[in-house]
C-alpha cells in the first residue's frame, strides 16, 4: 500500500509531468522545427544549448535556476515587477526547472522527424498554392507523428524521475513541490524500505508503460510504412 503522503506526492509528479509535457511541446515544435529547417551556420549554438541538459549535472542546472528564480535573479525580479512572487519553493518554479531540464527530450525527437519529412512534400504543397501554416499543420506535422510521440511521452517520463533538479528548486514541502523522487528519497533515508517500494514501484510501472507504448506505436508505424 502507498501512504496518502506519497499518494499526494505521485499526484503531484503526475501534474508537474503533465503541465511541463504541454509546455515543452509549445514551446519545443516551433523551436525543432527552425533548427531542422534553417541553414544558419552556427545553428550548432542553439543546438548545443539546448542539449546542454543532457550533460551537466542536475545539481548545476538547478543551482543557477535557483538563482535565476529568486527573489534576486533576473526571472524572479521580473515575476515581482508584474505583480507576482518569487518563483523558487513554487510549483511553477518546479514547472520552469522541468522544462528546462527535459527540454532536449522533446526538442530533438521533433527535429528528427521534421529533418526526416523532407523539403520535396513542402515545395510540392508550396506549388499548389499552400500557406507556410497549411504546409506545418496539413503536411509536417502529419508526417511527423511518430516524432510527436516520441517527444510527448520522453518528455513526461522524464519528468517523473527528475530529482536534483526539483529539489534545489522546490525543495520539499508536502503538497506544493514535494515530489515522488523526493518522497523515495525521504523514505529511504528513513530506513522507511517498504513505503519507499511501493512508491517506486509505481513510477517503474508507468515509465514502462508509457515506453512500451512508444516503441509498439513506431514499430506499427514502420510496418505500415513499409
Amino acid at each position: 500500500m502507498i501512504a496518502e503522503a506519497d499518494l499526494l506526492a505521485l499526484g503531484l509528479t503526475l501534474k508537474l509531468a503533465l503541465v511541463s509535457t504541454i509546455v515543452l511541446l509549445a514551446l519545443g515544435t516551433p523551436l525543432a522545427w527552425w533548427l531542422a529547417r534553417t541553414r544558419w551556420r552556427y545553428k550548432f549554438i542553439p543546438e548545443a544549448l539546448v542539449a546542454l541538459p543532457l550533460v551537466l549535472p542536475p545539481t548545476v542546472l538547478g543551482f543557477y535556476l535557483l538563482l535565476a528564480l529568486s527573489p534576486d535573479g533576473p526571472i524572479g525580479r521580473l515575476s515581482q515587477a508584474l505583480g507576482g512572487h518569487s518563483l523558487a519553493f513554487t510549483f511553477t518554479g518546479l514547472v520552469i526547472g522541468s522544462v528546462v531540464y527535459s527540454l532536449p527530450f522533446v526538442v530533438q525527437p521533433l527535429q528528427d522527424a521534421f529533418a526526416s519529412v523532407g523539403r520535396r512534400p513542402l515545395e510540392v504543397a508550396a506549388t499548389l498554392r499552400a500557406s507556410p501554416w497549411d504546409r506545418f499543420f496539413t503536411i509536417a506535422v502529419p508526417l511527423a507523428r511518430p516524432g510527436f510521440l516520441t517527444a510527448t511521452v520522453l518528455g513526461f517520463a522524464h519528468t517523473l524521475g527528475e530529482f536534483g533538479v526539483v529539489l534545489m528548486i522546490g525543495g520539499n514541502i508536502p503538497g506544493q513541490t514535494r515530489v515522488a523522487s523526493i518522497a523515495i528519497y525521504d523514505r529511504v533515508e528513513g530506513l522507511q524500505y517498504a513505503q519507499a517500494h511501493g512508491l517506486a514501484a509505481a513510477l517503474l510501472a508507468i515509465s514502462f508503460v508509457l515506453l512500451v507504448s512508444v516503441y509498439a506505436f513506431n514499430r506499427q508505424h514502420r510496418i505500415v510504412r513499409l
